[in-house]
């Protein structure tokens, strides 16, 4: 990757605490990172960036449970910090990718909700609400999820009335 770039790795074993493991990594990495930039280096308001990362949480938390549940349990999560060079390759510069790989080649598929206000069904949905790409690749031994988010905040309206609105092109190479 270019100039500016940046690679943070959390090797997973075990299923109990996954989720909340990744979540503190990446809050700290992010934290570390000052991602997305504050207001006085040309980013976002405090309550921007606090939505921001909250996003960056809840898809993390829906994909480290998607390969809890489905995958056999995360075998590694990384975030990439986009270079400083905007046309190189990965992702823009500023944005931040994430991938949760597991040991399943199964891949994620869109499930509608089985009961209303239960869990089960919604993570895909999110992803393509807030991310603003997605994909899967698989490799030898399993599969990796990831996603992009933008290092700008965008309000977003209320959902399609059948709960989930277009998205991107969910299975990449």
């Amino acid at each position: 990757m270019g100039s500016g770039a940046r690679t943070r790795r959390l090797g997973l074993y075990g299923a109990a605490t996954a989720v909340g493991r990744c979540r503190a990594f990446c809050r700290g990495v992010l934290a570390d990172w000052a991602w997305p930039a504050p207001e006085h280096l040309g980013g976002l308001a405090q309550e921007e960036r606090d939505a921001v990362v909250e996003d960056v949480l809840l898809l993390v938390s829906e994909a480290v449970t998607n390969a809890v549940r489905h995958g056999g349990g995360p075998t590694e999560l990384v975030l990439r910090l986009g270079p400083g060079d905007p046309d190189a390759a990965v992702t823009r510069a500023g944005d931040l990718r994430i991938e949760v790989s597991d040991a399943s080649r199964a891949l994620p598929r869109l499930r509608t909700p089985t009961v209303r206000g239960l869990p089960g069904g919604y993570g895909l949905i999110m992803m393509n609400l807030l991310a603003r790409r997605w994909g899967v690749v698989p490799r030898d031994g399993g599969k990796t999820v990831w996603f992009d988010m933008p290092a700008t905040y965008q309000p977003r309206a209320s959902p399609s009335p059948a709960g989930c609105a277009p998205g991107p092109e969910p299975f990449r190479k």
